[in-house]
């Protein structure tokens, strides 16, 4: 059973709602006929429930036990805008702007989340990062002791005998573009808890750089350098080593050969990139020449489960991540 059909079975055990703020793409009701199908996960769609329903039909998608809710004509329209003001009126906005921004369907999606009338919610696909994190953030806030959002993505990768079986997680390849070393650090952190829950093995957590232990130095080494000896110090359970490169950190013989003293190069099944460039060009590299199956990016940090999508997403993509986001929820 490969990995994403492991975590269709563990969303089964215990089944949560997700809400899908873009029924307007074709490729959002097929992954919400997949979901329904397979029941792992109950699933709810915003927006006009005629166009909908019609765009399902004329693609034989049955979404029958999908509820759906255009925010517009929506009985809770003026609960939610009430509570988004209260929640933001601290912050300036008006009951006006209120009512506007709940006739959006990602901004009413999160509300339902917020009110637990949902589990989780999936964005992406339409939807620019900013625009689906924006609101998730003004309205769910960040998890307890959390202090950066980031995202990552699970790597797939077929045939591949690094990592987990092929099946890493990448960080942070879709939010911060240039983290600190201490960012760096809360990045590490937060995708090893991410590789666990989502992979159910160890994390094995590789700190990446164009050098390995010291072979060049310059401010950008120094980053990965000082960011790993801060996750040595403020969690040292964490099995984690850098600087590293990339194939120091998954190949075994060129991990022994440059990093003979590491118990993690060689190994690694947890990337940290240093910026967003490298993580979004690593990740775009890997689904396209290795043809790698990429969920994501996925956020980590949120009080209740979000996740973007890329807007080159397929349907496919999408259904795999209602299922982590299900997951995540349990």
């Amino acid at each position: 059973m490969n990995f994403i059909e492991q975590i269709k079975e563990r969303a089964r055990n215990k089944i949560k709602t997700v809400v899908l703020p873009e029924a307007s793409d074709i490729r959002t009701i097929t992954a919400a006929s997949v979901a329904l199908k397979e029941n792992y996960a109950n699933i709810i769609l915003l927006g006009n429930a005629i166009s909908i329903k019609k765009m399902a039909e004329d693609n034989k998608l049955d979404i029958s036990k999908a509820q759906i809710i255009d925010p517009k004509t929506s009985e809770k329209h003026e609960e939610y805008a009430k509570k988004l003001f209260e929640l933001r009126q601290a912050k300036g906005m008006t009951l006006e702007q209120a009512e506007n921004l709940i006739n959006d369907e990602v901004y009413f999606g999160m509300m339902m989340v917020k009110l637990n009338e949902a589990d989780g919610l999936v964005s992406g696909a339409i939807h620019s990062t900013s625009d689906t994190l924006r609101p998730a953030l003004q309205i769910l806030k960040t998890s307890p002791g959390t202090k950066l959002v980031s995202a990552f993505f699970v790597m797939v990768v077929p045939n591949c005998e690094y990592g987990e079986d092929g099946v890493f997680v990448f960080g942070d390849c879709g939010l911060n573009q240039n983290p600190t070393s201490e960012e760096l650090s809360e990045i590490a952190y937060s995708s090893s808890k991410s590789f666990e829950q989502l992979v159910g093995k160890k994390s094995k957590v590789a700190m990446l750089s164009y050098s390995t232990k010291g072979s060049a130095k310059s401010e950008l080494t120094e980053k990965v350098v000082n960011a790993t000896n801060i996750v040595k110090e403020k969690y040292p359970e964490l099995e984690i080593d850098g600087e590293l490169q990339l194939d120091s950190a998954i190949v075994p013989s060129v991990g022994k050969s440059k990093a003979p003293d590491s118990k993690i190069a060689g190994n690694a099944n947890t990337l940290i990139f240093p910026d967003l460039n490298a993580g979004n060009i690593g990740y775009k590299l890997v689904q396209r020449l290795a043809k790698a199956e990429a969920y994501g990016p996925l956020c980590q940090g949120i009080a209740n489960p979000v996740n973007d999508l890329s807007r080159g997403c397929s349907a496919e993509d999408i259904a795999g991540v209602i299922a982590i986001t299900a997951v995540q929820a349990q």
